[in-house]
């Protein structure tokens, strides 16, 4: 690459933050604005933490740790990984989150540590959502996230950058996880593999701030690094009425190079299903129309907003889960589940006869709660359908949106939610 050329949203983050003239392949040593790590990483990065000897984390603001994939505790020793998180962010002064927070994915963002420009690291392969909201966010191991807590700093090499054009109305009862659905089939779920992603188009631009943290989310689906997004008036909205911070919004260069530019015309699509065992199995709805479902489970990182909830409340309202089936249901976080109250989502849930459980990642990491029975098919808003992903390897998961699950349980058997709008 020229050293005269434009820069990407990639280039031009990694340059700020490591005072170097950072191009796609470069390595440098950058400055991290926020961390954060969970209860599945997080023990593991404070026994390597207390391996280095550190002292002290380097700026117990700019770190949080979130106690959500397990939560509350099934068994003795995930209470004693907690209570290690526990002492140690006390001992640190670094913001905890406990049960019943609710996801870090979403707190992260919603608590305002991240804003645009950011570059944010995790110990969770999904911190790529906060590429929603204009920030180089990535995930990296719990002992890069024990050094980035002593050090404040971590290594990157610079990705190429690719451009996903994203165009076209998306139709009634169809989503954004319909679109990152449709997208990571078309890409394969190596296509976009240490690159980080650019997401622009009228399709983008018309989506809601929880609908964008849904695909800037499934980015890693495709292999990406991260999947930014243009920090837009609804970005910039959203941003200041969560976070006092300052920030500066980061876009490309005109003269920007992409080692990749891919179209992606969304208007003529329907409901998308991911089917076993992988998340770029994907298909359209009427190719597995009228299978079985057993459970039904709406929440994650990937949508478990409030606006999810409220499309998958709208379906059901009036309306009964089959008797042959169940419906889980998790808010991605306690401000989430306050405002699904207020609305009145929580009670038309309930009246449907869903199952609430408390705000965090439930089901899907399958250590705990909604754990499969053999033979058994899940129809699931999360991001990942690998065997054995919800508890059980000997089960099957299918992926989809709020709706397409709501018109599911409703029916025992996969659906097409646009008859229901």
């Amino acid at each position: 690459m020229k050293k005269g050329q434009g820069k990407t949203i990639s280039e031009k983050i990694l340059s700020l933050k490591s005072g170097k003239d950072a191009r796609a392949g470069d390595i440098v040593i950058a400055d991290i604005d926020f961390m954060m790590g969970q209860d599945g990483t997080s023990g593991i990065a404070i026994d390597s933490f207390n391996k280095m000897k550190a002292k002290k984390v380097f700026d117990g603001k700019k770190v949080a740790i979130c106690i959500d994939h397990s939560a509350p505790s099934p068994n003795i020793g995930v209470s004693a990984i907690h209570q290690k998180i526990r002492d140690f962010s006390k001992d640190k002064k670094i913001t905890l989150y406990d049960i019943g927070c609710g996801v870090c994915h979403q707190l992260v963002p919603e608590h305002g540590h991240v804003v645009p420009g950011d570059l944010v690291i995790g110990a969770d392969s999904h911190t790529c959502t906060y590429g929603a909201v204009n920030a180089f966010a990535t995930g990296i191991g719990s002992t890069d996230l024990a050094a980035a807590m002593i050090s404040g700093k971590l290594w990157f090499k610079v990705p190429e950058t690719v451009k996903y054009i994203v165009k076209g109305k998306l139709p009634k009862g169809v989503f954004s996880k319909d679109a990152i659905l449709h997208i990571a089939g078309k890409v394969t779920a190596g296509g976009a593999t240490y690159k980080a992603i650019e997401f622009s188009g009228e399709t983008i631009d018309s989506l809601s701030m929880d609908a964008r943290f849904t695909i800037s989310n499934m980015a890693i689906e495709v292999g990406a690094k991260v999947g930014l997004m243009l920090a837009d008036r609804t970005t910039l909205d959203w941003v200041s009425t969560h976070t006092s911070k300052p920030f500066s919004p980061v876009k490309p260069d005109p003269d920007a190079k992409y080692s990749e530019t891919k179209e992606f015309d969304v208007s003529g699509i329907g409901p998308q299903i991911a089917k076993p065992h992988t998340v770029d199995n994907v298909s359209p709805i009427e190719e597995v129309l009228g299978t079985k479902v057993h459970q039904g489970y709406i929440g994650t990182c990937t949508n478990g907003r409030l606006e999810d909830l409220r499309i998958a409340a709208g379906i059901l309202k009036g309306k009964k889960v089959n008797p042959d089936c169940r419906l889980i249901v998790a808010p991605a976080s306690k401000k989430v589940l306050e405002d699904a109250l207020k609305e009145g989502i929580i009670s038309s849930l309930l009246e449907s006869d869903a199952v609430v459980v408390n705000p965090g990642c439930g089901p899907c990491v399958g250590t705990h709660q909604g754990i499969l029975a053999d033979g058994e098919n899940a129809i699931s808003t999360a991001n990942r359908n690998f065997k054995g992903r919800m508890g059980n390897p000997k089960a099957f998961i299918y992926l989809a949106s709020p709706a397409t699950v709501a018109a599911s349980v409703i029916e025992g058997k996969i659906a097409d939610p646009r008859k229901y709008f």
